[in-house]
């Protein structure tokens, strides 16, 4: 295959590449390999230990074995750039370039193992359908994900022509604007085509990655930002407005107006992964609130001078925001403390403080009504 035939490619190129994310930085970084005599290539897709890459020279298929880590979150992945052996039977890929940023989970497994999605993207972008009730907390703890991931997030509210009122659909977009504080928030009809443009003009530079959950929309969205129907779309179920599984393999590809696309399968389980950062950039309101309390360590709980409470009291900062904030960080801190000894022993040493407090709180009470 001609790097004619390569999708997004046009004579004017500098590099057969560069419609898939090829730019000086990464030209520096496999200068050592091409000196090796090793091609460059961009991973589109990845399955059963071997990954579908493209080159300047066309597509081709290789073998991930002599790059397959003990650590899951080294494998290769879907927006990698690889250093691929020119020749053989079967091709192998040989390394990845370091990359630049790294959209990871935890596992749904007991094994508390983090899972990456996608490699070197520059804008994460969330589907959430409005053909269900909107869960803000899912919203939240995918937009953590985002952030820590360092791409830029992107909510996409799709399937917006379900919601024909424009107050109520203003009212919905509002209520997401406040859980993504610093976020765009795009209503989208791939039905009529609202707000297309507006998405299409943000993913328009760099590489993308479409999450969300099965039923959101997202290979409809895909296809739409395509201008062709490359991914294949289900219908989902009146009931609960879920889906199944349509893209089963996370797949890179080529935007008519720019950049690149990796659409990935729906996501049921969305567990943070030392995503500490990314939390707090979710939640800056609180965190900038919590620089005004009286004491640093403040837990915003029952604590005086307590500027995030008095937030709450005068209605500033919603009670679900606060508890939505606690339970991130606590399920954060637990999957950080699976793998970080010195974590594990300031937490119980916490503990251990806040319990002799509640025990002392306690005595002092029982005290005082005694002597009444």
């Amino acid at each position: 295959m001609s790097f004619s035939s390569l999708p997004g490619s046009s004579s004017s190129a500098s590099h057969p590449l560069e419609p898939y994310g090829w730019d000086a930085g990464w030209e520096t970084e496999f200068a050592p390999y091409e000196a090796e005599g090793l091609l460059i290539g961009r991973v589109v897709r990845v399955d059963r230990g071997q990954c579908d890459v493209v080159t300047a020279d066309g597509p081709l298929r290789a073998d991930t074995a002599f790059v397959t880590p003990h650590d899951p979150l080294r494998v290769v992945c879907t927006g990698d750039w690889v250093a691929v052996e020119p020749g053989g039977n079967p091709r192998y890929v040989r390394t990845c370039l370091p990359r630049r940023t790294a959209f990871v989970r935890s596992t749904s497994s007991q094994r508390s193992e983090g899972q990456i999605l996608a490699a070197n993207v520059d804008h994460a972008v969330i589907a959430v359908s409005l053909a269900v009730e909107l869960d803000l907390g899912r919203i939240e703890r995918f937009l953590a994900l985002a952030w820590e991931s360092g791409a830029q997030p992107v909510v996409v509210l799709t399937k917006a022509d379900l919601v024909p009122d424009a107050v109520t659909r203003a009212h919905l977009v509002q209520d997401v604007e406040t859980s993504a504080p610093g976020v765009p928030v795009v209503p989208v009809s791939s039905v009529d085509g609202d707000g297309l443009d507006v998405v299409a003009a943000l993913v328009g530079g760099g590489t993308s990655v479409l999450l969300g959950q099965s039923g959101a929309g997202k290979s409809t969205l895909a296809n739409a930002l395509l201008g062709e129907d490359v991914m294949t779309v289900q219908a989902t179920r009146d009931v609960d407005g879920k889906g199944r599984h349509t893209t089963t393999t996370r797949n890179l590809l080529v935007l008519p107006g720019g950049g690149v696309l990796i659409d990935t399968p729906g996501l049921r389980g969305v567990g943070l992964w030392d995503a500490g950062t990314g939390v707090g950039q979710v939640f800056s309101e609180i965190e900038e609130l919590a620089e005004r309390c009286r004491f640093h360590d403040c837990a915003h709980e029952a604590e005086p001078g307590c500027a995030v409470l008095a937030a709450i009291d005068s209605g500033e900062l919603p009670v679900r925001r606060l508890e939505s904030y606690r339970k991130l960080l606590r399920e954060n801190q637990r999957i950080v403390a699976k793998t970080d000894a010195r974590l594990r022993a300031e937490i119980r040493k916490d503990w251990k403080r806040k319990g002799a407090i509640g025990k002392a709180a306690l005595e002092a009470k029982r005290g005082a009504h005694w002597r009444a």
